[in-house]
C-alpha cells in the first residue's frame, strides 16, 4: 500500500542515470562564462588550487560558522613523516538574536568567541594564520575573499549579503586586536565541503571530492583550470564548490518532485530555492515524512484516520526520529515508542508502514545524492582521459554518519552508476575545522614554496637594462674580432668566409652539396635554373654518423663521409661527372679563401682526433684520393649559418643576416670589407661568420650566468667554451631545466623531494620536451604524461612548476639571442649610415621553428632593443644543403666574372 502511495519516490537506475546526465549539463553551464549567470548550480571557484602533500606543518587557527553551534579550533600539523595532526576545539552557541541580527553583531560575536578561545589556549601573544569556514554560498575572487550570495540554514543576518565576509571578520578582529591583544592573519575562506575534502586529502592523497550530507548538502571537487571560464588562467586545477543544493531551482527536477516536496517547499523559509537540498538533506527529510504520514492518516490509511496535534505541527518529526525508526533490529520498537510519544498510538501495521515510509524517503535521498555524485566522478574521469579511475570521496555530515543504512545505500548506488570508478569513501574528522586549517596550511606552504621557486628562477628574468648591457658587450666583442690587433684574443672570432656576394638570380647548373653538422650527414644534388623559370630542385640522401666515428680519428670520419658520397653518386647514377661541390661544415673554421677552412675546434659532441688546426677541404680531398673512385671540384667550404643567409637571399635580396637557433647557435652577416682588418682590400662586402657561441668565454657575461649554467658547463664536453651557446641553444636548454629540477627537488619543492634515477641522467631532458611541455594546446594531463615517459612521477602542482621552469629557461634563451641579434642589426644600420634600416634575417634551427614561443620572444626583443631597425624574419628552406649549392653557384659566377 505504501509502495503504491509513494510510487513516484522510488527511482529506477534509468531515472538516476538521467538525473546524472542532467546534473552534468548543469555543471557545464555553471562553469561557462556566458551561461553561469543563468545557471542554478553555481560551480563557485574556491581558489583552493592544491591538495595537502604531507609536508605541511605548524600551528593554525580555524573558526567554523554554519550550523547551530559556532566552533573555534587550534590545529597543530606535524611534519613527522606520519602526516599527523592534533585538533583542539571549543563550541559556542549561536543565539537566535545573533543569527537573525545585524552583520556587525554576528562578526563581533565571532571575534569575541575567538578571543575567548585564544585566551583559554594561551595563544594571545602569537600571530597565527586562520582559516574561516563559512558554510554558505559565496562568490570568491581570491582564497581570502568571498562575497555572500545568499543565507541558507535558518541564518538571516542583515547587511551581509553581497559583501565580503572576510573583510567583515577582519574589521571585527581589528577592534579586538587593540583591546584584547590578539593578532590573527585570515589566510583562507573555506566552505565546509572544501574543508571536508582537504581533511581527507591530508590522510589520502587520492581524495579530490568532498561531500556534505547532513543539515545541508553540497559537493566540491578538483576541476581542470582550463574548464573554469570564470577564473583567468589555464594551468593546474582548482576546487569547485558546486553548491548543488540549488539543482532543480529552474524546474529541471519538476518531473521528479512529488506533491509532498512542493508542500514542504511552500512552507519553507526560502520557497523555490535549494530544491535539490530539500529532497535530500536531513533538515527536510523528517518534515517530508510528517507530510506523507499526515496525508495518509487523513485518507484513513494510518492510525485509524486520527490526526494528532503532532502530525499537524511543523518540525515535530525530525531526522533523528527517522534514523531511529530505520534501525535494523530495534527499528520497529523505536517506531512504536516515537509514534506513541507523538500521541499517535500506532498498531503493528502502522509501525511497519511508517518504517517503510522512512525507508523510501531516506532511500530516495541516497539515490539522488548518488546520481549527482556519479556525475562529478564521471567528469573527473573524463578530465583525466582514463578508462578506469581510482579516487577517494571525503564525506561529512550527520545524515551520512548517524543514519543506520544511508552510507551503505549511497556507496552501493554510486558503484552501480559508475562501474568505471573505484571509489573509496573516507569519513572526515572535523572537516570544517581541521579542513579550514588544512586549506590555510596548504596556502601557507604554497606561499613559502612560491618564494623559494621565485628565488631560484629570479636570475633567469633578465630586465631590459641587463639585455642592453648584453647587446653593448656583444657589439664590443664583434669589433674586437674584426680588428687586426685584437682578433687573436677575441672570443667572438668573426671569421671571414670569402663569400663576397649574395645570389642575383643568374645562377644555374648542377651542384653537389655535403652537409656535416650533427649526428646525421647529408649528400645532395642541387639543380639550379635561371631566367623566367628560375627554380631549385634538390635530391638528397641522409646517412647516420655513429658515435664511434664522431669521436674516433679524423681519417675514419672523412673516409666515412667519402663512403656516403660514393653511395649517393651510385644511387643518382652520376659517378663519372666532376661536379662543383659546396661543403657545409657547421663547425668553427678559419678560412684563408673560399675553398680553404681550418678547423678551430669541434663543437656539438664531435671529438675526432687529428682534425683541429687542419684544413678540412684538404682532408676531404685526401679521403677522395684514398678511395680513388671519383673526383669532385670542391669550390666552397660553407658554414650552415652562411648557407641559411644565402638560401633566404635567393628569395629576398634584402637578406644580409643568417641566424641559426637550433642544436647550436650562430649568426653571420654581410660586413663592409673596409671594416674587416684581417682581410686585404676595402671594396665591397664579405660574409662574416661571427661564431658568437663563444661570446662570454672571457667572463664578460659571468654576472648573468646562474649556478645551473655553471653545472651544465662543467658537465659538458668543452668546459669553459661556448658559454653564450650554452645559454641559448637547443643542445643545452633541456640540461639547464634538468639542473633546476634537481635543485627544486632537493629543496622539497618538486616530486615529493624524491630525485628519481632518470632525473639523475644527464641529457634525459631533451629540448624537444621543452617545446612539447610549453605548447599552449597541451593540457597539464599531457604534461604529466611526458614527465611519466621520462620516469618522473609528477602531481598536477609538479607539472605546473616544470612548465614554468621550461618557460623561464627558453624565454631567457630567446631574450639573450635577441640581444645579440640587436647588436648585429644596429651595426648594419650604422654601416649603411641610415636613420632607419630595413633588413631581412634568414633563420633556421629547430628551436626557432618548433618551440611554441621562442621565435615570438626573439622578434619582440630585437624590436625593443633596436627600435630603428625594421627586421623581417624569413624561415630558411634547407640552408645547409640548398645554401651550400647556392654559395658554390655564386662563387662560380663571381669566378667566371673575374676571369672575364
Amino acid at each position: 500500500q505504501v509502495d503504491r502511495y509513494l510510487y513516484h519516490m522510488r527511482l529506477s537506475d534509468d531515472v538516476l542515470l538521467d538525473v546524472m546526465a542532467r546534473f552534468q549539463a548543469e555543471m557545464v553551464k555553471g562553469l561557462g562564462r556566458d551561461t553561469n549567470p543563468t545557471a542554478t548550480v553555481k560551480m563557485l571557484p574556491s581558489f583552493v588550487r592544491s591538495l595537502p602533500d604531507g609536508s605541511e606543518k605548524g600551528d593554525f587557527l580555524a573558526v567554523d560558522l554554519g550550523g547551530f553551534q559556532f566552533r573555534a579550533h587550534q590545529v597543530k600539523v606535524f611534519d613527522d613523516g606520519k602526516q599527523s595532526s592534533q585538533l583542539e576545539s571549543k563550541f559556542y552557541p549561536t543565539p537566535k538574536e545573533v543569527i537573525q541580527g545585524s552583520g556587525a553583531e554576528l562578526f563581533d560575536y565571532v571575534a569575541d568567541c575567538l578571543s575567548d578561545f585564544m585566551e583559554t589556549k594561551n595563544l594571545k601573544h602569537k600571530k597565527l594564520p586562520l582559516g574561516f569556514t563559512f558554510s554558505f554560498p559565496c562568490k570568491q575572487t581570491k582564497l581570502e575573499e568571498g562575497v555572500l550570495l545568499a543565507w541558507t540554514k535558518h541564518f538571516r543576518v542583515r547587511g551581509v549579503q553581497d559583501t565580503d565576509v572576510v573583510s567583515s571578520l577582519r574589521k571585527a578582529l581589528q577592534k579586538h586586536k587593540a583591546s584584547f591583544d590578539i593578532d590573527v592573519d585570515v589566510l583562507a575562506l573555506v566552505n565546509d565541503t572544501v574543508g571536508t575534502m582537504m581533511t581527507c586529502g591530508y590522510d589520502d592523497q587520492r581524495c579530490e571530492v568532498g561531500l556534505i550530507i547532513g543539515t545541508g548538502t553540497n559537493a566540491c571537487y578538483m576541476e581542470e583550470m582550463r574548464h573554469i571560464d570564470l577564473v583567468e588562467g589555464d594551468e593546474g586545477r582548482m576546487c569547485i564548490n558546486t553548491e548543488w543544493g540549488a539543482f532543480g531551482d529552474d524546474g529541471a527536477l519538476d518531473d521528479l518532485r512529488t506533491e509532498f516536496d512542493r508542500e514542504l517547499d511552500l512552507g519553507s523559509l526560502n520557497p523555490g530555492k535549494q530544491l535539490f537540498e530539500k529532497m535530500i538533506s536531513s533538515l527536510y527529510l523528517g518534515e517530508l515524512v510528517r507530510l506523507i504520514l499526515l496525508k495518509m492518516t487523513k485518507e484513513g490509511l494510518l492510525f485509524n484516520g486520527k490526526v494528532s496535534t503532532a502530525l499537524l505541527t511543523k518540525g515535530k518529526i525530525e531526522m533523528k526520529h527517522v534514523s531511529a525508526m530505520e534501525k535494523y533490529k530495534e527499528g520497529l520498537s523505536n517506531t512504536k515508542e516515537i509514534l506513541t510519544e507523538l500521541n499517535l498510538f500506532p498498531s503493528e501495521e502502522d509501525c511497519v508502514a511508517v518504517q517503510h515510509v522512512c525507508t523510501i524517503v531516506s532511500f530516495r535521498s541516497a539515490n539522488l545524492c548518488a546520481a549527482a555524485l556519479a556525475a562529478i566522478l564521471t567528469r573527473l574521469r573524463e578530465n583525466k582521459k582514463l578508462l578506469r579511475m581510482r579516487t577517494t570521496v571525503g564525506i561529512d555530515g550527520g545524515l551520512y554518519k548517524t543514519h543506520p543504512q544511508y552510507a551503505k545505500r549511497l556507496h552501493k548506488v554510486v558503484r552501480r552508476l559508475v562501474p568505471t570508478c573505484d571509489v573509496r569513501f573516507l569519513l572526515s574528522a572535523s572537516g570544517s575545522g581541521r579542513g579550514a586549517a588544512m586549506v590555510t596550511a596548504v596556502a601557507h606552504r604554497l606561499a613559502a614554496q612560491r618564494r623559494r621557486i621565485d628565488a631560484a628562477l629570479a636570475p633567469f628574468l633578465l630586465p631590459l637594462g641587463i639585455l642592453r648591457e648584453v647587446q653593448d658587450k656583444m657589439r664590443a666583442e664583434l669589433e674586437y674580432g674584426l680588428k687586426r690587433e685584437t682578433q687573436a684574443k677575441a672570443t667572438v672570432k668573426m671569421l671571414p668566409t670569402y663569400v663576397c656576394g649574395t645570389p642575383d638570380g643568374t645562377e644555374k647548373g648542377k651542384f653537389l652539396a655535403l652537409d656535416l653538422g650533427g649526428t646525421n650527414f647529408r649528400v645532395l644534388l642541387v639543380k639550379i635554373k635561371s631566367g623566367r623559370r628560375r627554380s631549385v630542385q634538390m635530391y638528397n640522401k641522409i646517412f647516420a654518423i655513429p658515435l664511434e666515428i664522431m669521436q674516433g680519428t679524423g681519417e675514419e670520419l672523412f673516409d666515412h663521409i667519402v663512403q656516403c658520397i660514393a653511395d649517393f653518386l651510385e644511387y643518382m647514377g652520376i659517378k663519372g661527372a666532376r661536379l662543383p661541390l659546396g661543403f657545409t661544415f657547421s663547425f668553427p673554421c678559419r678560412q684563408a679563401s673560399i675553398d680553404k677552412g681550418t678547423l678551430v675546434g669541434w663543437t656539438k659532441g664531435f671529438k675526432a682526433t687529428d682534425c683541429e688546426g687542419e684544413d678540412v677541404v684538404d682532408m676531404l680531398r685526401e679521403a677522395i684520393r684514398r678511395r680513388n673512385e671519383f673526383d669532385l671540384d670542391i669550390v666552397a667550404v660553407v658554414n650552415d649559418t652562411v648557407g641559411t643567409m644565402m638560401t633566404c637571399g635567393y628569395e629576398d635580396p634584402n637578406c644580409e643576416i643568417g641566424l641559426i637557433a637550433g642544436t647550436g647557435s650562430n649568426v653571420c652577416y654581410m660586413e663592409d670589407m673596409k671594416n674587416i682588418e684581417i682581410v686585404e682590400g676595402n671594396e665591397g662586402k664579405m660574409c662574416i661568420n661571427t661564431e658568437w657561441g663563444a661570446f662570454g668565454d672571457n667572463g664578460c657575461i659571468d654576472h648573468i650566468r646562474t649556478k645551473y649554467d655553471r653545472e651544465v658547463d662543467e658537465g659538458s664536453l668543452n668546459p669553459g667554451k661556448q658559454r653564450y651557446e650554452k645559454m641559448t641553444s637547443g643542445m643545452y636548454l633541456g640540461e639547464i631545466v634538468r639542473q633546476i629540477l634537481i635543485d627544486l627537488t632537493k629543496q622539497g619543492l618538486l616530486f615529493r623531494g624524491h630525485i628519481s634515477e632518470s632525473l639523475r641522467k644527464r641529457g634525459i631532458f631533451e629540448t624537444k620536451f621543452l617545446s612539447q611541455i610549453e605548447s599552449d594546446r597541451l593540457a597539464l594531463l599531457q604534461v604529466r604524461r611526458i614527465l611519466q615517459q621520462l620516469g618522473l612521477d609528477s602531481t598536477c602542482d609538479d607539472s605546473i612548476i616544470v612548465k614554468e621552469v621550461c618557460g623561464v629557461v627558453s624565454r631567457r634563451a630567446a631574450r639573450l639571442c635577441g640581444a645579440g641579434l640587436a647588436a648585429i642589426v644596429e651595426k648594419k644600420r650604422e654601416n649603411r649610415g641610415v636613420e632607419r634600416l630595413q633588413i631581412t634575417v634568414g633563420v633556421d634551427g629547430t628551436l626557432y621553428k618548433l618551440h611554441p614561443h621562442f621565435s615570438r620572444v626573439l622578434r619582440e626583443t630585437v624590436k625593443e632593443l633596436a627600435p630603428q631597425c625594421d627586421v623581417t624574419f624569413m624561415l630558411s628552406e634547407d640552408g645547409s644543403g640548398k645554401g651550400a649549392a647556392l654559395i658554390t653557384a655564386v662563387a662560380k659566377r663571381l669566378h667566371n666574372v673575374g676571369q672575364k
